[in-house]
């Protein structure tokens, strides 16, 4: 595994693998932009420029961007992230120049009709009743909010009732012109391609482009002290939980410890948390844990939906589950099978030229640097037991949790959930 990367002087990073072996190419351009990287007056500033791009270009229309993709038998895509914007395409490998004609075009020439702004205002306008509307969803929102309060990371992705009605074409436009710059730009591709000609169509395609201002975001300080909690009322078929604490920034020593903890405790069937949860109390149907990973922060995350009556009993096991792993290490066993299913999860993923495009581009936008594998399993291997008991020890502590939850429950419920959030 040999990855080609290299930065033009305007700041543009390059990189990509050769995979000869493929039929297809995945390429994305991946921006250096994001949730986090806005204001509480700009929340979904974004997400609603992400839609915009769609809408067409000053040589294309909304169709013809679409066509010229999908007529090809490739898909067309993008997702706004807290630290990124990402557009992207999976194509078969010899339209490579279109695919990274149309992303450039997007990207850098998107017309922003006033008129397509108004209708797109519309369609993300519902888009935000329809996570309101998905508790499953939604209690998520409500998690971020607890966990960083007054802060972006703790805001909407795609803004608020609030934000998104009052949003112009030179709200989206400036914020466009200050991030969409080519210090803030990362084109990757994964594929039957060759480095070198990739290298010179983003050359080309970008030439136009002159480095702008540096951009930051504002950091997360975390200073929770005490359990918090937010009972949001809805009668809905199922309560959903969502409990979280705050967990490690990306690059942290402990990286792969934190991954370990997620897999053992609710990453698969075979975790602890769907063994005593579901399989055991019958109390959920889903229920996993989630590891959320930013520049400077983080969090660790159990998710679960239950029946109402069993929503405090369910919450209880959790807790208890965190407490038993800091409590007592896992046994060697169980931590080999931990390893195990990690090295097989990202090695399939791997295999995928769209899976390997997505791992490549978080780690050149995020990091400025690319890992192999190989890399990767031999940081894995060096992770011990020790090591996961010891940052259990460290992050799962009552005073740094907090629970979201969404469904009918009474106060008596509530009280009673409240009092078993001790660990």
């Amino acid at each position: 595994m040999s990855y080609k990367k290299i930065e033009l002087d305007n700041g543009l990073k390059i990189a990509s693998l050769a995979m000869p072996d493929m039929a297809s190419v995945a390429l994305g351009i991946w921006i250096n932009a994001g949730g986090r990287y806005e204001t509480e007056k700009s929340s979904g500033v974004s997400h609603f420029l992400e839609h915009l791009v769609f809408r067409g270009t000053q040589k294309r229309t909304a169709r013809q961007i679409k066509e010229s993709i999908e007529g090809l038998g490739g898909m067309l895509n993008a997702f706004t992230a807290e630290e990124f914007t990402c557009y992207f395409v999976k194509i078969p490998a010899k339209h490579l120049e279109l695919s990274l004609d149309v992303l450039s075009d997007m990207v850098l020439n998107a017309r922003l009709d006033p008129q397509d702004i108004e209708r797109e205002r519309t369609v993300i306008l519902e888009e935000i009743k329809m996570y309101m509307d998905l508790p499953m969803h939604y209690v998520h929102e409500l998690l971020n909010q607890l966990l960083w309060p007054a802060h972006p990371l703790g805001m909407f992705l795609s803004g608020t009732f609030e934000t998104v009605s009052q949003m112009n074409r030179v709200d989206i436009a400036g914020y466009r012109d200050r991030f969409y710059q080519p210090q803030n730009i990362n084109i990757i591709a994964c594929g039957a391609l060759d480095p070198d000609k990739l290298v010179d169509l983003s050359r080309d395609y970008f030439s136009s482009t002159k480095k702008g201002e540096k951009t930051s975001f504002k950091k997360a300080g975390i200073q929770q002290d005490k359990v918090q909690t937010n009972f949001y009322y809805k009668q809905t078929e199922q309560t959903h939980i969502s409990l979280g604490l705050h967990a490690l920034a990306r690059e942290h020593k402990d990286k792969y410890a934190l991954t370990l903890l997620h897999i053992i405790l609710g990453a698969n069937m075979s975790s602890r948390l769907f063994q005593q949860v579901r399989e055991k109390r019958g109390l959920a149907y889903e229920i996993g844990t989630y590891v959320s990973k930013f520049q400077d922060t983080g969090a660790f995350m159990v998710n679960a939906g239950v029946e109402h009556k069993k929503a405090g009993e369910a919450i209880k096991v959790i807790v208890e589950e965190l407490g038993k792993i800091k409590e007592k290490p896992v046994n060697r066993s169980e931590f080999r099978r931990a390893k195990e299913y990690f090295t097989g999860q990202f090695l399939l993923a791997l295999e995928d030229t769209m899976d390997h495009m997505l791992w490549l581009g978080e780690n050149v936008a995020a990091l400025n640097k690319t890992r192999t594998s190989q890399q990767v399993l031999r940081e894995l291997e060096k992770t011990t037991i020790e090591d996961l008991q010891r940052l259990a020890g460290s992050l799962f502590n009552a005073r740094d949790l907090s629970l979201a939850l969404i469904g009918p429950l009474g106060d008596k419920e509530k009280k009673a959930i409240e009092k078993s959030l001790v660990l």
